[in-house]
């Protein structure tokens, strides 16, 4: 049944906008009539294709955008419709009127249009790829040859909740330090712009032999005045050459391992990713998709050339037989816990289970490290100003005292 999007005025002459599904535009057009509202514009809505669904997702203004969490809700209700009995186009057409993002609305209308037209779920949801990852795909294309649609998409709901989570705890915990680094660097460039040179004015007409930090200052003092934009460009233009260099493969693989072994944030990153890992790869083999399948998929969640290809070993050593913890035994990117619970787990055939626990166990390593990162932040910032602010008030005093030695 054909999904059309429409702009009506209802009885007050306030201008509606929505989307509704009819036989043609004439039944759409009474269906809005029969709803007390007065039909202004009735357009017929396409169905998205892969292309058009990327750059919907590039263009549209930020307040349309749909936001991952919406994602996670929607499934979970469309996983509680199903669960109910309710066949998936009846479940969707629900879905739609519990839907208050217009942009998601239209795309669940446009989901619901193509499995009418005989598609099935999974191919309808990736020709939305902005929205609809490799993994939640592969999982709903699990789910229905399993025939247990409703039980994956409630399994996709908590996967996405947990990654929102631990996306948000990392957030959260470094929006602290950033903010008071950032406020910390603002508030030393205006003193030494702003404040300085007034006060320093007095030192230069007396020609008297000043201090070395007092020189120091005031030349820095004189050159951030001056030459403040300069510094900005070189720092825009080291960034850019910098991202510039990413993008190549041999600068890309030298950032990926800078990551990887930084002190403190590498063994973050490293515990980070494990955390992805088992999370991916226990919610994709629980949902009924073989290993094979779920490594290659897992393999593109990854953005880092080193990970992805410790991956790929895996992959090409459980075609030859081989077993996943085998590879990641020789790989220094995972840690020996992950790789001995991988073992039991295939051993005794709980893999599913064992990557859920070393997902769990290193969420929280992550929260409390960032935790432990931000409490050590704060005070060396604390240090770093007030070692500042002495220097400077210092500099400013030290010529004073000996003004006043002479006048004595």
């Amino acid at each position: 049944m054909p999904v059309y999007e429409y702009t009506a005025l209802d009885k007050a002459g306030k201008k509606l906008k929505g989307i509704i599904d009819a036989d043609s535009q004439a039944a759409a057009r009474q269906k809005i009539r029969h709803a007390g509202n007065y039909p202004v514009d009735i357009r017929e809505s396409e169905p998205a294709s892969r292309k058009k669904a990327e750059r919907m997702a590039l263009t549209l203004p930020l307040f349309q955008r749909v936001k991952q969490q919406e994602i996670h809700v929607a499934t979970r209700q469309l996983a509680t419709l199903l669960g109910a009995g309710i066949p998936l186009v009846p479940a969707l057409n629900g879905l739609i009127q519990q839907t208050s993002n217009q942009t998601l609305k239209k795309i669940i209308a446009q989901l619901k249009d193509s499995v009418n037209e005989g598609n099935s779920f999974s191919s309808a949801l990736g020709e939305h790829p902005a929205l609809f990852s490799k993994i939640y795909v592969n999982m709903v294309k699990a789910g229905e040859a399993s025939g247990s649609l409703d039980i994956v998409l409630d399994q996709l709901a908590e996967f996405g909740e947990n990654q929102q989570a631990l996306k948000s705890r990392v957030s959260v915990a470094l929006i602290y330090p950033v903010i008071l680094s950032l406020v910390g660097i603002v508030i030393l460039f205006l003193l030494l712009t702003l404040v300085v040179p007034n006060i320093t004015e007095v030192f230069a007409e007396s020609q008297e032999a000043l201090p070395l930090p007092t020189i120091i200052l005031i030349n820095v003092s004189n050159f951030l005045g001056r030459y403040w934009w300069l510094l900005a460009l070189a720092l825009a233009g080291i960034l850019l050459a910098i991202r510039f260099a990413i993008q190549l493969p041999k600068g890309r693989r030298i950032w990926d391992r800078f990551k990887l072994t930084f002190p403190l944030l590498g063994d973050l990153n490293i515990r980070i990713a494990g955390a992805r890992v088992g999370r991916s790869l226990g919610s994709l083999l629980q949902s009924g998709v073989p290993l094979v399948t779920s490594l290659k998929i897992v393999q593109n969640i990854f953005n880092n050339v080193l990970l992805a290809e410790v991956i790929d070993a895996a992959t090409e050593e459980l075609e030859k037989g081989g077993s996943l913890s085998r590879t990641l035994r020789d790989s220094r990117w995972f840690m020996p816990m992950m790789v001995q619970m991988i073992a039991v787990g295939e051993q005794s055939g709980t893999l599913e289970s064992m990557l859920f626990k070393v997902a769990d166990s290193y969420e929280k390593e992550v929260e409390t490290k960032i935790k432990a990162l931000t409490s050590l932040i704060e005070p060396f910032m604390i240090l770093f100003m007030g070692v500042m602010m002495l220097f400077i008030v210092l500099s400013i005093l030290l010529p004073i005292f000996e003004m006043n030695q002479l006048i004595r």
